[in-house]
């Protein structure tokens, strides 16, 4: 357990350290060659962990990539735009609005996509409106939170969900229809403590007449035209694949592919530049990652959540959901929720509990936004701003992510025993 344990620290503390630009996915397959050669993994494992990983990396890729052409023709910075010529110049309607974009692009493009894309279109927007820094933190905070507390809806909604929905064989249907309340509660009480915790940093009035119209900032017509039944016919094709039992990523990534023929073939992007701009080391990451963390598993650290899990199942089904939930919270607030979500699928399914999936997803969707290091979209996330020329400290982001994320977490939970 020791040398397992060890590598795993190692291999996340280099992960968030990045030492000379050593990138995530490189530092999470040198840890899983080190782990193979010592003897904590097996070749056997990897292939296992291959199989678990594939359909959830690719789905996750073709979702980004679908993303990046449509913020190539203005789509997200058109829907910011739009929230904020609604809010009326309100700048509390503003962060409701705001909140709700960042929900809907969780829910159908991953909370990755809403940190990589939609947090730089409401920085810059923020910045034409010569905001404060204070209300400009309280933006940035409440949409980097909604981004992850409203990644639940769908499988295609967070990584974690499409491993979890792998693993224990979850329609795209059957999920949807378990986590509608949960994820209906999540933003419902993700919106009311944030503005709480936010409500003397929101300006009263902002000038929205600074702002251009949504319209102008749309850089192929055609394209944003034909973008909207094509997501159509995509949500159409998640369904039909989960009729016939089809992995995921055959319409996320297939989907991806074509719409970018499309857009190429109209002159809305450059594929090959798209293309690259893609988080390709997320594929190596994931892969890395979980073998690295499957070697945890081999040193028994499933066994003993397997028992928490059984204990807490035997008290009754509240505990056993707000138990198991609060677990992979804590969990994916130290130790990031990518491992946490595996190691908690395992130990869930050794437990024969397969029901407390639903409740190890909320927790590992919300309960890294305690942490910086909670997920990989909160890394993304802290990067994108960073870049930007936007930085928070540990010690700031934790001073709110530790007093917002029980309350909405809970209500979250409370959800899936309805």
């Amino acid at each position: 357990m020791l040398t397992a344990a060890l590598l795993f620290l190692v291999t996340l503390l280099f992960v968030i350290w990045q030492p000379r630009g050593l990138q995530i996915g490189t530092t999470a397959v040198i840890g899983a060659i080190i782990a193979v050669v010592l003897g904590v993994v097996s070749i056997g494992d990897v292939w296992t962990v291959t199989g678990i990983v594939w359909d959830a990396t690719l789905a996750f890729i073709g979702i980004i990539l679908l993303s990046l052409v449509l913020d190539e023709i203005g789509f997200f910075e058109w829907a910011a735009l739009k929230m904020a010529k609604l809010s009326g110049g309100s700048g509390n309607k503003m962060f409701v609005y705001i909140l709700l974009l960042g929900a809907l692009v969780a829910a159908f493009f991953a909370n990755d996509g809403a940190a990589l894309i939609l947090t730089p279109i409401l920085l810059a927007k923020m910045k034409h409106l010569k905001m404060n820094p204070v209300a400009v933190f309280a933006f940035l905070m409440a949409g980097g939170f909604i981004g992850d507390s409203a990644s639940n809806p769908l499988v295609i909604s967070n990584l974690t969900n499409i491993v979890t929905a792998g693993y224990f064989n979850l329609g795209f249907w059957e999920y949807a229809q378990a986590m509608f309340l949960p994820n209906l509660l999540s933003i419902i009480a993700s919106i009311i403590v944030l503005w709480l915790y936010f409500r003397k940093d929101i300006p009263l009035k902002v000038d929205v007449s600074e702002l251009p119209e949504p319209a102008s900032v749309i850089k192929n017509m055609t394209m944003f035209k034909l973008s909207w039944g094509f997501l159509a016919l995509l949500m159409a094709g998640y369904f039909i694949g989960d009729r016939y039992d089809l992995p995921v990523s055959l319409f996320a990534l297939g989907g991806a592919v074509i719409f970018l023929f499309i857009a190429n073939y109209y002159k809305a992007v450059k594929p090959i530049m798209t293309v690259k701009a893609a988080p390709w080391q997320v594929v190596w990451f994931s892969i890395g990652l979980y073998v690295v963390v499957y070697g945890l598993k081999n040193a028994g650290l499933t066994d003993y959540l397997a028992d928490a899990v059984s204990a807490m199942a035997a008290q009754g089904e509240a505990v056993a959901v707000i138990g198991t939930g609060f677990l992979s919270a804590g969990l994916s607030a130290v130790m990031n929720n990518m491992p946490t979500i595996m190691i908690m699928d395992i130990a869930i399914a050794d437990a024969g509990q397969n029901a407390l999936a639903y409740a190890n997803i909320l927790g590992a969707n919300l309960g890294p936004k305690m942490t910086p290091i909670g997920s990989l979209a909160t890394l993304l996330w802290l990067h994108v701003l960073a870049n930007k020329g936007v930085k928070i400290g540990w010690g700031e982001y934790m001073k709110v992510g530790l007093v917002i994320t029980p309350p909405v977490l809970l209500a979250a939970l409370v959800g899936l025993l309805f």
